[in-house]
């Protein structure tokens, strides 16, 4: 493989400059994410490229295609799946070099930028205008554009606006044989001709071509918006409430359900910054955080009819220090150095989760399910939350996270082993094993119990978009940790 790394260091140079390189000062940088694994346990690339353009990006696929060499796109790092472990070697190419605004055509409300743009600074540029794009994950000031098609991951506003892909109308994708081809329906919303290849690279993880360039669907910027937070006795019922809400015709911005685990998490926090106690209810299970948006008296109105809907099976948080320290852990992001445990935790032991999806009436089994497993495998819990990812129905998206102690080895097996029952657990219970981290390093090959027979025809289109299995080799097919 060196023979060849240095074969596409000479080829490439003359192309890219000073940004290719095979110094191991500038790949250290790119040997790992955000994944539980063990302190130093590192995949260092053995080259990284920095393309600031389709072309560019074409040329270094061309030249790791003629040579057999792997190639791996990376973002923002923040994936918590090992999707940008470079564990089979190769080329790790750069995106956020590809970080234009190619065009804004606001009459159209519609964007294209280079997919190396982060969300929080697309969204700055959208702002100017009055407008922002609704996609907005928790890391969006590390995810990028293109890594939040590559990873399909969630979105505080998700219950409102869905995910990425309702906001992804055509993107630009290099493909494993350095071919640059255009997918999708350009600025139009939808469309029912041909097939719908651009929906194939949301959640790829880039092991089918490497996104350049994304048409994206903008939205004007609401004028105003109010978060409210309310005790509840369980997380079905919490679920269950909110469907009725909408049935009702409330149309919620954004709806996250916390068990008691996490419930205890933004107490302590509050308690840490406040040195008081907070006023909870004895029978309280869960908790859930609401938001609405838009003209101020539509908000009103909303905020009225939710508390009154809710008052029978919920109490809403007196302490609004509560409900703005979750809100920055979600959207704001404006956190005080070690005024709360989160993300100052991280310092002790990492975060990690299985990421399963179940129906909403399966959500107290699988509930069940993570205690009793955490328990077995000795995880320390942090806690369970409910997403909800399409527009206007409880869909949820689930993060059953754990401490994960990374100077532990058989802590860090155990974790990789209570994923894989938490999995297992889910798809008994008519779910998946995954809704917003993705296969990674961890459940490629493990989910063909998930797909069945349909997992060796996305083999296949695997073999047509990349023929010879350089994009991100195992990923999806296979697993380092769960066998």
């Amino acid at each position: 493989m060196q023979d060849k790394i240095l074969e596409a260091e000479k080829r490439l140079k003359p192309i890219l400059g000073k940004r290719v390189s095979i110094f191991e000062a500038h790949r250290m940088s790119y040997g790992r994410d955000w994944s539980p694994r063990m302190y130093g346990d590192d995949n260092i690339p053995e080259m990284v490229a920095v393309p600031r353009n389709t072309e560019e990006c074409q040329e270094i696929v061309k030249v790791a295609y003629e040579l057999g060499i792997p190639v791996i796109a990376f973002a923002g790092g923040t994936g918590m799946g090992g999707g940008v472990q470079a564990w089979k070697g190769g080329i790790m190419v750069d995106t956020k070099g590809m970080d234009q605004v190619i065009e804004f055509d606001e009459k159209n409300m519609s964007v294209r930028v280079g997919a190396g743009i982060t969300i929080w600074h697309l969204n700055e540029f959208l702002a100017k205008h009055g407008m922002w794009l609704p996609h907005q994950p928790e890391s969006k000031q590390a995810s990028t554009v293109g890594a939040a098609i590559g990873c399909d991951n969630d979105s505080t506003f998700g219950i409102k606006y869905g995910k990425m892909l309702e906001c992804l109308t055509s993107a630009k994708v290099v493909i494993g044989t350095g071919e640059a081809i255009e997918f999708g329906h350009r600025k139009a919303s939808m469309t029912s001709t041909g097939y719908k290849l651009h929906h194939l690279f949301v959640g790829s993880e880039s092991t089918l071509g490497i996104v350049t360039e994304a048409q994206l669907r903008v939205n004007y910027l609401p004028k105003t918006r109010t978060v409210m937070g309310f005790y509840v006795r369980t997380i079905e019922d919490a679920c269950f409430a909110c469907e009725q809400l909408m049935t009702s015709g409330i149309q919620l911005e954004s709806l996250h359900v916390n068990d008691k685990q996490r419930l205890h998490f933004y107490t302590h926090s509050y308690r840490v910054k406040y040195n008081r106690e907070p006023e909870v209810p004895e029978w309280a299970e869960a908790i859930m955080f609401v938001s609405v948006a838009g003209d101020q008296d539509v908000v009103d109105f909303f905020c009225t009819k939710i508390r009154d809907k809710v008052k029978d099976i919920a109490s809403e948080v007196k302490e609004q220090e509560i409900v703005t320290g979750y809100w920055a852990s979600k959207h704001t992001l404006q956190f005080e150095p070690f005024k709360q445990k989160w993300p100052d935790s991280q310092r002790e032991r990492k975060f990690g989760a299985a990421d399963v999806g179940v129906p909403i009436g399966n959500l107290e089994k699988m509930h069940d399910a993570f205690v009793n497993l955490s328990e077995k495998y000795n995880q320390k819990i942090l806690g369970m939350t409910v997403y909800n990812e399409c527009p206007q129905k409880i869909s949820p998206s689930i993060s059953f996270a754990i401490f994960v102690d990374d100077h532990d080895q058989t802590n860090m097996d155990n974790f990789y082993k209570f994923v894989k029952e938490m999995s297992l657990e889910a798809i008994k219970l008519e779910g998946t094993m995954s809704t917003y981290i993705g296969d990674g390093d961890r459940l490629g090959g493990f989910n063909q119990i998930e797909h069945g027979e349909s997992f060796e025809y996305m083999k296949k289109l695997k073999s047509m978009f990349d023929p010879k299995n350089i994009m991100n080799p195992g990923k999806k097919f296979e697993s380092r940790w769960i066998k």
